[in-house]
């Protein structure tokens, strides 16, 4: 059941990330101007003196998105693999590999949204937060495993 439940979590990203991309770019440029926006206002409250660009920071939101989401994809991909129970290598190069090739679709995909266009830079940032999100998984799962013999 739970390779079940990890299965729908990978596939309900993924749809995430395939509707964000499929967004026309005044539709996707609105969001993330609107997310920015947001994230500046909270920044005005810290720092009233701060002198900060708009288009700037959106440009830096909308990549920090790209490699977040794809942080998240990895740590789903890597944990629905691991429930299969094959090596650990095997299952890190697996799930890396699905996340690049699906951000690559991805980017393939947007050449054929109304002002979208497929970026390799995009593809590199995704990769980039796959692959941290695959070694944070790693990370995480050793040090539990070593408070659990602790314990146990």
């Amino acid at each position: 059941m739970k390779k079940i439940i990890y299965g729908i979590a990978v596939i309900c990203c993924m749809l995430i990330i395939f509707s964000l991309s499929h967004q026309p770019a005044t539709l996707s440029d609105e969001l993330s101007t609107g997310v920015t926006e947001y994230i500046l206002a909270a920044l005005k409250r810290i720092a009233p003196d701060a002198a900060i660009d708009l288009n700037n920071s959106n440009h830096i939101v909308r990549k920090n998105a790209h490699f977040f989401i794809y942080l998240v994809l990895g740590i789903l991909v890597v944990s629905t693999l691991r429930r299969f129970g094959t090596g650990w290598y095997r299952v890190a190069g697996w799930a890396l590999m699905i996340c690049v090739v699906f951000a690559i679709t991805d980017e393939v995909h947007q050449i054929f949204v109304p002002g979208r266009g497929a970026q390799v830079q995009d593809v590199l940032i995704d990769s980039a937060g796959a692959f941290l999100g695959i070694g944070l998984y790693a990370l995480f799962s050793r040090i539990f495993r070593r408070k659990a013999k602790q314990n146990g």
